[in-house]
């Protein structure tokens, strides 16, 4: 690879780098084909990329970026997995992945513009998704509006079961 074909990669990887909200560095030396082929398609499952990168050609990248701070985590066999949208798939995917493949190794990680650790990523992991979160608050909110109603309704409702009984009652005079 020639200088300007690294100044591309540099470029193109400080681009995505840029627009990832959230990216994980990971070891993978030791995986197969098959076991790396696995992993990627359960990071695209998840709605995100993965990519093996040179460490100094990475380093570089990470100039002027959210994630500067893990420069010195690009050692050894190094891959990204990044999305620019949602931290808690890729995180599901990673800790899953990793909890039946030992030689995947989690090195650091930048959810939103904050370095997080193995122990960060296991919490995100555990957080329901997005579309569960939306899902529940739905549920909250028309169940409060449930309630409302059924109060709305209740007073004319009983006015009418009053008026009812003392018709049948004979109380009014015709």
């Amino acid at each position: 690879m020639d200088r300007s074909e690294k100044d591309k990669e540099i470029e193109a990887l400080n681009a995505e780098f840029k627009a990832a909200k959230n990216l994980f560095v990971a070891g993978f030396q030791g995986l197969t084909v098959s076991q790396d082929s696995e992993l990627r398609r359960s990071i695209r499952a998840a709605g995100s990329k993965y990519k093996v990168v040179k460490n100094t050609l990475a380093q570089r990248a990470c100039k002027d970026t959210s994630i500067e701070p893990l420069t010195e985590k690009f050692a050894g066999s190094s891959a990204v997995l990044y999305n620019e949208k949602d931290p808690v798939a890729l995180a599901k995917a990673i800790t899953t992945y990793a909890k039946g493949n030992p030689l995947f190794v989690f090195k650091a990680g930048v959810v939103d513009g904050r370095v997080v650790n193995l122990a960060d990523l296991d919490q995100i992991a555990t957080l329901p998704s997005k579309e569960e979160l939306i899902s529940k608050l739905m549920v909250l909110l028309n169940a409060q509006a449930q309630r409302l109603a059924s109060a709305v309704s209740a007073v004319p409702r009983n006015l009418a079961v009053v008026i009812n009984q003392a018709g049948e009652q004979k109380k009014f005079k015709e």
